[in-house]
Order: structure tokens, then C-alpha cells, then sequence
């Protein structure tokens, strides 16, 4: 499972050109699951992601949790991050779990964001177009990774 987090003032999401959701200062996440990914990945990646210190502290230190800042988070399924552009100039998504596998490991790892962190989670429509819109804060673009683990 990955994540590309970006820290954001604000962010929002539209669908046939009607905002579907927004969120003020948190997270734009972009999730994307691949073929091998399960509860497992979603679990550490939620705790990661709840517990990552990337907000400014009183002396301007990246020091702070996205929870003692009082964000919100808008998660967005993304499965073009399972990218494969060794070949050809066409990207393959075999990786990429297919949607009976990534649409209720997605709603998973939202839920343990809610539920287990507390957070304000907000969401895109999985499988829609979307188009996204927000203001980077810092800029602040973080990687994860749940095989990154086992490294």
C-alpha cells in the first residue's frame, strides 16, 4: 500500500464539476493499493499517517501530528501510483489491485483513521474522475510505503 501525502492548507475535491469534498488545514492523501496489500498495510500505514509530526510547532519545528493540530485528512484512491514505466512509454497498472480488492481495503484503512485516530476523514468517490485542487503547505510531500517495513 502507498501513500503520497501532502500537507495542505486547504483541499478539495470536485466530481462532474460539483465539489464532493473538501477540508480545510491536513492531509491530501493519495492511496493507492496494489495486488498484495491487506489489512495488515492498511493498519500501519493508518498509524503512520496519524502519528506523522509534520505541522509547525510554536518555534516553527516540524513537531506536531496532524491530530494536534486539529486537521482533517481527504483521502483520494489512486491506483495510478502502482505505475509501472520500465516499459514502453505507456505505464502498466498490473500492480494495481483491482477494484473488488482495493475499494473495501480503501474504506478500511478510512475507517481506522476515524475510528482508531479520531480524525475528520473526508473522501473522493472510488473509481470516479476527479479532479483535485489544494494549496501544498510548505511545500510538504511525504512518500510512504507499507513494504517499506520489511526493508
Amino acid at each position: 500500500m502507498r501513500l503520497v501525502v501532502q500537507r495542505a492548507l486547504d483541499a478539495r475535491v470536485d466530481i462532474d464539476g460539483e465539489t464532493f469534498s473538501r477540508i480545510d488545514k491536513g492531509f491530501l492523501v493519495l492511496v493507492g493499493i496494489q495486488d498484495q496489500d491487506n489489512e495488515d498495510d492498511a493498519r500501519y500505514l493508518a498509524r503512520k499517517l496519524a502519528l506523522l509530526r509534520v505541522f509547525e510547532d510554536t518555534e516553527g519545528k516540524m513537531n506536531l501530528s496532524i491530530r494536534e493540530v486539529g486537521g482533517s485528512i481527504l483521502s483520494v484512491s489512486q491506483f495510478t501510483l502502482y505505475a509501472d514505466t520500465r516499459k514502453g512509454n505507456r505505464p502498466s497498472f498490473i500492480r494495481a489491485a483491482r477494484p473488488e480488492q482495493a475499494e473495501p481495503l480503501y474504506e478500511f484503512f478510512n475507517r481506522l483513521l476515524r475510528e482508531e485516530y479520531g480524525l475528520e476523514v473526508r473522501t473522493g468517490r472510488f473509481g470516479a474522475d476527479m479532479q483535485l485542487r489544494f494549496t501544498n503547505d510548505g511545500p510538504v510531500t511525504i512518500l510512504m510505503d507499507s513494504q517499506d517495513r520489511h526493508a
